[in-house]
């Protein structure tokens, strides 16, 4: 008798001696089958009996049976002319189940597991699911995560399958530093990221956590913050992580090489395609002499022009810009180079990844549809629109050829949390020591939708609000909301009442380009006037008690600036209109504008100017109540009080408001050797004027057209407990009875 054994699961095969003779196999015995059918077993052999078998043959039979995964422990053994196969099946999983994992839901890790109810236990595959999971923690902040399969052994050869996770402590981002920025502070540049060193205060964000794909997208974001300001040789040499060895924190540093900054010399387009007059297409250009080169503005300009030439019919293009540098004079000259594209349409637009998020919510944001020219322009334009829907962590696009002429868009996303819980504590001169909290969840339902509870309570005012806005109203790129809100607010200090307002909005909102925006909205509320003195001005006295108004309005914006939020170039116009009348007791047309600009010199010294005006009329006999007009001060005019200018009641000094203003500014932003602290400095010049009330009486109301006037310094602070604006402003043109503020602070935050 000839034996040869095989024990796969302890030390591999165990390989036959290459001089060992064949066997003519004329029988197969299988032992040890409690579910597999000996049919099964002998399909994987691949040994026919009556043949002569080698041992090079039961070698590879073998493999193939264990390779099978049915099976934990397998032997071999030929007694004469018969193989006798002994098998020890694994065995079949009942339930599996997750322990431990607060922090991850069971619906994201049943997702990446293998092994599931039903399945046949599979020792390997256990150990590659173990590594997806901790792969998932690992992308969630979570390195120090230990993840081990527990079996709990059942009746009839059937096990329950526990992972038993201890998740640990969030890896947290303990410092970010930058090397190699010259012309920004590390401050400047930490707002411009996702990342961010992890704070007390962020206990209820996640961007304090490391993520090495967030880590990519923050290269990104450095990129186009450096070739939006003219750096068009900016790149981000490196960006490396380290570990501290109790893996709980993170030092990320990014090596940066700004290069020059690059102000435009010259543009031209040229066209290699017949039929195409360039000079019809100098009014798509964005770019203009003697600004700072813009990235952005190049491929707005990209995407104009191959849009225009679209509708002339020259379908297939590509627009290629071309960057001419005189590093010497810090000048480049853009080309931008027009040749016959590749005659490619698109098959199909896959999604995936949008477990929650709707297909139908991307697909809103694309420039490009099934059926149109592969247009790397608006592929381009479309990732951009996908990312700013804030609502993903990775937008990839690729393309994949299906045919002649034919590719696939292939669009992979990985979803992120879209909802966030803010509370606010603080103090202000106005409004003393205040408390906020919100709710909002920006993708509802999956669907692009937000919906929204905020409320905030001061010694002064007392608000609430709820929203909800569709941003693909009737499937078109048309925003519609409703808002519900409440306020009280206190004005005994200023004018011996007080007034709470109740009501509704519906509005509508569409772009007309990126920057240009419309904006609709119907406002139905209740206004009562409240709680007044005794020794109030007559003139609030006759409007005591309460009044409806049902409003039209709308507001044209166009936004040319380089952030909301930091900004540093670039300009803002806003102009609105609102008429009362249509129902309701209060009739009224009332026109408001604000115009900003910026500009910053050297890097560092951003200077803001400013002016706003606005204008409200009563008609159909009606006068315009108190809680409709302008009021001028605190936040509006440094330096002078909330209400602090204007008409007052010559006998109580009560504000009386007005029924127009303009108001305005120039303000200088600089450094002042605390960026590690977020703290800046400003300096601001401030004025304004008010107009008269309806019903001006000279002898009970004293009033001056007279243009006040504030010069003042102050502080900005982004503090660990919020941001934090103190000012101090002094009035150079004045009346006696102005009221004056001399020290202004606002103090917040929001987590």
């Amino acid at each position: 008798m000839k034996k040869l054994m095989y024990v796969g699961i302890l030390s591999g095969l165990m390989a036959l001696q290459s001089n060992a003779q064949a066997m003519t196999l004329k029988n197969i015995e299988v032992d040890g089958l409690q579910r597999v059918e000996k049919s099964t077993v002998l399909s994987y052999l691949n040994l026919k009996q009556g043949s002569n078998v080698s041992s090079d043959a039961l070698d590879a039979s073998f493999k193939r049976l264990y390779d099978t995964g049915l099976f934990s422990d397998i032997n071999f053994d030929t007694v004469g002319n018969t193989l006798k196969i002994s098998v020890k099946e694994n065995p079949i999983i009942g339930k599996r189940a997750f322990d431990g994992n607060d922090k991850i839901d069971d619906k994201i890790l049943e997702k990446e597991v293998q092994m599931g109810p039903r399945s046949v236990y599979d020792k390997a595959k256990v150990q590659q699911d173990v590594q997806r999971i901790l792969d998932v923690y690992r992308k969630n902040g979570r390195y120090s995560v230990t993840v081990e399969p527990k079996i709990i052994e059942r009746d009839e050869n059937r096990v329950d399958l526990i992972y038993e996770i201890d998740e640990g402590a969030s890896a947290k981002i303990d410092k970010i530093n930058f090397l190699g920025n010259t012309h920004y502070t590390s401050s400047d540049l930490q707002d411009e990221i996702m990342s961010k060193e992890s704070r007390w205060y962020r206990i209820f964000s996640a961007k304090e956590n490391y993520d090495a794909e967030k880590m990519e997208y923050d290269k990104e974001l450095l990129r186009r913050f450096y070739t939006n300001h003219g750096y068009a040789d900016f790149a981000v040499k490196s960006a490396v992580a380290e570990l501290s060895e109790d893996k709980k924190s993170f030092i990320l540093t990014y090596s940066l090489d700004e290069g020059p900054r690059y102000e435009v010399n010259d543009i031209s387009i040229k066209s290699e395609i017949e039929g195409v007059n360039v000079d019809d297409l100098y009014d798509d250009v964005e770019v203009s002499k003697g600004d700072w080169y813009k990235q952005s503005d190049v491929e707005k300009t990209v995407a104009q022009i191959t849009d225009s030439l679209g509708k002339r019919g020259f379908a297939f293009v590509n627009v290629e810009p071309e960057l001419n540098r005189n590093v010497a004079e810090n000048k480049v000259d853009i080309v931008f180079n027009i040749y016959e594209g590749e005659r490619v349409f698109i098959d199909r637009i896959n999604i995936t990844g949008n477990d929650r998020t709707l297909d139908e919510v991307i697909r809103h944001e694309f420039r490009v549809a099934e059926g149109d020219a592969m247009n790397y322009s608006k592929i381009r334009d479309s990732r951009r629109n996908v990312e700013n829907l804030n609502f993903f962590s990775k937008v990839d696009m690729q393309t994949e050829s299906t045919g002649p002429n034919k590719a696939n868009l292939n669009v992979n996303v990985e979803e992120k949390s879209t909802g966030y819980f803010n509370v606010g504590v603080g103090y202000s001169t106005t409004n003393g020591a205040l408390f906020r909290a919100g709710v909002t969840e920006n993708n509802f339902r999956g669907r692009g939708q937000r919906i929204g509870f905020n409320f905030g309570i001061s010694q002064k005012t007392q608000d609430y609000n709820i929203d909800f806005t569709e941003p693909y109203f009737l499937g078109r790129r048309l925003s519609a909301g409703v808002d519900l809100f409440l306020q009280d607010q206190d004005y005994k200090d200023e004018a011996s009442y007080d007034t709470s307002t109740l009501g509704g909005r519906l509005r509508f909102g569409w772009n007309y380009t990126d920057d240009f925006s419309h904006y609709a909205r119907y406002t139905l509320s209740e206004n009562k006037i409240r709680h007044v003195k005794d020794n109030a001005s007559r003139f609030i006295k006759e409007e005591e008690g309460k009044s409806t108004t049902s409003a039209v309005g709308q507001t044209f914006v166009y936004d040319k600036r380089d952030n909301a939020y930091n900004t540093k170039e670039g300009y803002y116009l806003q102009a609105g209109h609102d008429i009362a009348g249509l129902g309701g007791d209060n009739k009224y047309n009332k026109f408001e504008g604000k115009a900003y600009k910026y500009w910053t010199l050297a890097d560092y010294y951003t200077f803001k100017f400013f002016a706003n005006g606005g204008y409200i009329a009563g008609y159909g006999g009606k006068d315009v109540r108190l809680f409709d007009r302008f009021y001028l001060g605190g936040n509006t005019l440094r330096g002078f009080e909330f209400a602090g200018i204007g008409a007052r009641d010559r006998r109580t000094k009560d504000a009386l408001g007005g029924n127009w203003e303009v108001h305005g500014g120039a303000e200088m932003t600089f450094p002042i050797g605390l960026d590690e602290l977020g703290v800046k400095g400003r300096t601001f010049w401030d004025w304004g004027v008010l107009g008269k009330p309806d019903n001006f009486n000279d002898e009970e109301i004293a009033y001056s057209s007279k243009i006040r006037q504030s010069i003042g310094f102050g502080f900005d602070w982004m503090s660990p407990m919020g941001k934090i604006d103190l000012d101090f402003g002094f009035p150079i043109v004045k009346e006696q009875y102005d009221e004056k503020e001399v020290f202004r602070l606002n103090f917040g935050t929001s987590l």
